[in-house]
């Protein structure tokens, strides 16, 4: 037998490990915390009845999604996906472009990247699911949808025959650069063709030689092409499935001078897709409830009436937040042996009716309550008589006193989690576009507190690859570019536009960040390199690819605080918070080897995350993060210690955890409760 207490004593809060913030529902594993059928049921059935007149009549509509920081807006568009997903094609899509100028490159970007997801119990993704269900390759019982294999292979076999029989079934459809757009489509059904042609629908620079391979002249680099390009999408998948563009917080947007949202732009676009070039398509906006009030007199009213319907979300109610925590707790009351009486044990309704005597309250306030009044309850389990949760009206406590020796440990924790997702899905620098890149080390060079900083040194259509600043040492204007197209007629033309900026004398330094190569040698783009930064003041530096998962991890964390949707140690983060406890920490500083070399970190520091100098693996990391999560949890089994820190790093070896376990107690950081019991009853703790 299991007692309930002892399965509380040994493992992590179950509050502890839920996400609180936004997710994309692709990229992210969302936790299902918030799948209580009942929570929000409504605005699933009200959307699901859109999606169904979409699929009617063919006309794309737009629902504003709003609700008060906390009320689960993410995770709502994540179950919309995981319920709807049968019955429309899902592309997620964060309001962080770099530049309103950029919008349309931007949503194509993403929501290419969306439909080569696969989704949940199928084998292939969202992208040839929806090619293979086009008319055009289905029987005439188009209803059923009946894919008819043997047309399809002989069409596949033949290029030209795949792209007549497409152009003559969508004649009357408008479909912009027919014989290209269905070129690459064809493509997609040859696996060594199927990258690149992926690479060219989202609007990667190609090379020339990549380019000469799915026989295309241009890329699409430019607002109008990438519209259309889009609308091609819509154009001919009428007899097919929807298409859902979720657009999540725009509070990650470019924000005007005068502090406002750049949010007209973005409505011109939503205009644009109701308009008779963009079909199919259900366009859903998730906003916070106060930011769509102060920008609601900002948008045109042409604009405000493209908005189909608005849902504002509803607040939870005692029982919805009950069914929150028994959620969470219930893999805790499976472990026990006998099972408790109530689904909520440790915890109970009377906290709850206290803390929430309205009756109302938001999920994340109720997940966040969970945590804190459980911590309680777990501490007093090392007292002598376990101490029932109380019921008494919340103490007023200063939070920040509170948790003023936990909170650097949660965000390591938490860094380290976004930090493995971003080298899970960042596996080459080219996957992420030069203008999001320039973007996110904007952000991290913010955290150094360097003075100037200004987007788009350059001019013209490669501005947003650049930024400048002022150099904290001589006050000199330092420029940055960053490229990572591969096509070297644009190398050419980025390099003439650093060339006009050193003309005009628009910097004192300038440094090129590009992994990718610079050409070969007759090429101009590479002549006009080396003229540049060839024994000049002018620097070539060619980033790591972990420098930019550290700059993504940080980038992660960057939109959640816009979205006042980061929580940390139970208290929201805004960004300027967040940049001062990313400066105490030095993670940024200590291991993003990019900003040494940009001489923005005074001490160099080599990258060490996965190996020693002798080759053997770097355990630190792992150490850190032992010695954090038992900074979070005060107590734990060491046991559930050794379990989280190998699902953390799955290199890592048992023996090896129990090895800097064992290092931690002799430095005494951290101390065995009850040294002389069995390693499953063994439970550790700080040293006080």
């Amino acid at each position: 037998m299991t007692d309930i207490n002892n399965i509380i004593k040994r493992e992590v809060n179950p509050f502890d490990i839920i996400n609180l913030k936004p997710t994309n529902f692709w990229a992210d594993e969302q936790d299902s915390t918030l799948m209580v059928e009942s929570i929000h049921q409504e605005t699933i059935i009200e959307i699901e009845g859109l999606l169904d007149l979409i699929g009617k009549d063919h006309r794309s509509r737009t629902v504003l999604l709003a609700g008060d920081s906390g009320s689960g807006k993410s995770y709502l568009l994540g179950r919309l996906k995981r319920t709807l997903n049968p019955k429309a094609f899902f592309a997620y899509i964060l309001c962080n472009w770099a530049d309103s100028t950029y919008i349309w490159r931007h949503i194509l970007r993403h929501t290419v990247d969306s439909l080569i997801q696969v989704p949940e119990g199928e084998k292939e993704s969202q992208l040839m699911l929806w090619l293979k269900s086009l008319s055009a390759f289905s029987r005439a019982n188009i209803k059923q949808r009946i894919f008819n294999d043997n047309f399809w292979e002989a069409l596949q076999s033949n290029r030209q025959k795949f792209i007549k029989h497409l152009k003559d079934t969508y004649k009357k459809a408008g479909i912009y650069n027919p014989d290209i757009f269905f070129g690459v489509l064809h493509d997609l059904a040859n696996p060594e063709l199927y990258d690149l042609a992926c690479e060219w629908l989202r609007g990667d620079d190609l090379s020339e030689e990549s380019m000469k391979e799915i026989r295309v002249k241009n890329c699409i680099d430019t607002e109008d092409a990438a519209k259309n390009i889009l609308a091609n999408f819509g154009r001919i998948s009428t007899q097919t499935q929807p298409i859902v563009l979720c657009f999540d917080n725009l509070d990650t947007m470019p924000q005007l001078p005068e502090g406002f949202l750049d949010i007209q732009p973005f409505f011109n676009v939503n205009t644009t897709i109701h308009g008779d070039s963009l079909k199919n398509f259900l366009v859903i906006i998730s906003v916070i409830t106060d930011t769509l009030k102060r920008h609601f007199d900002k948008i045109l009213p042409a604009d405000k009436a493209g908005i189909h319907k608005t849902i504002q979300l509803k607040r939870i109610n005692i029982e919805q937040a009950e069914a929150l925590w028994a959620y969470q707790l219930n893999p805790l009351h499976q472990l026990a042996t006998p099972k408790p009486k109530s689904a909520i044990f440790p915890l109970n309704q009377q906290i709850l009716a206290t803390n929430y005597p309205g009756g109302k309250t938001m999920p994340r306030n109720t997940l966040i309550l969970g945590r804190d009044e459980y911590q309680k309850y777990k501490i007093s389990l090392l007292t002598e008589k376990p101490k029932p949760v109380t019921v008494d009206p919340p103490t007023q406590v200063d939070p920040d006193k509170s948790n003023q020796d936990t909170t650097q440990a949660e965000l390591q924790l938490l860094w380290q989690k976004e930090y493995n997702k971003s080298q899970e899905k960042i596996t080459k620098i080219s996957l992420l576009s030069s203008s999001d890149l320039i973007q996110m080390l904007q952000h991290a060079i913010s955290v150094l507190q360097i003075q100037g900083i200004k987007p788009k040194l350059l001019s013209g259509k490669y501005a947003t690859y650049s930024l400048s600043y002022q150099d904290y040492k001589d006050k000199q204007k330092v420029g940055i570019i960053w490229t990572e197209d591969t096509n070297m007629t644009s190398f050419f033309h980025i390099m003439n536009a650093c060339q006009t900026a050193i003309k005009n004398n628009l910097c004192q330094t300038m440094y090129l960040i590009r992994g990718a190569d610079v050409g070969k040698p007759n090429l101009a783009g590479n002549q006009l390199y080396r003229q540049i930064f060839t024994n000049t003041n002018y620097h070539h530096i060619k980033p790591s690819l972990a420098s930019v998962h550290y700059l993504a991890t940080y980038q992660s964390l960057v939109n959640a605080a816009k979205s006042q949707e980061l929580v940390i140690g139970g208290k929201s983060i805004t960004l300027q918070k967040l940049e001062t406890l990313i400066r105490e920490s030095e993670i940024l500083p200590k291991k993003c080897t990019l900003l040494h070399y940009l001489g923005l970190v005074s001490q160099p520091k080599k990258e060490q995350d996965t190996n020693n100098e002798n080759g053997t693996r770097d355990l630190r990391p792992v150490k850190d993060f032992l010695f954090n999560l038992v900074t979070t949890q005060q107590f734990m089994g060491v046991p559930t210690l050794i379990s989280q820190a190998a699902n953390q790093f799955s290199d890592a070896k048992e023996t090896d955890i129990q090895h800097l376990i064992d290092l931690l107690c002799q430095e005494k950081k951290v101390k065995l409760i009850n040294p002389k019991a069995k390693l499953p009853d063994q439970l550790i703790c700080l040293v006080a």
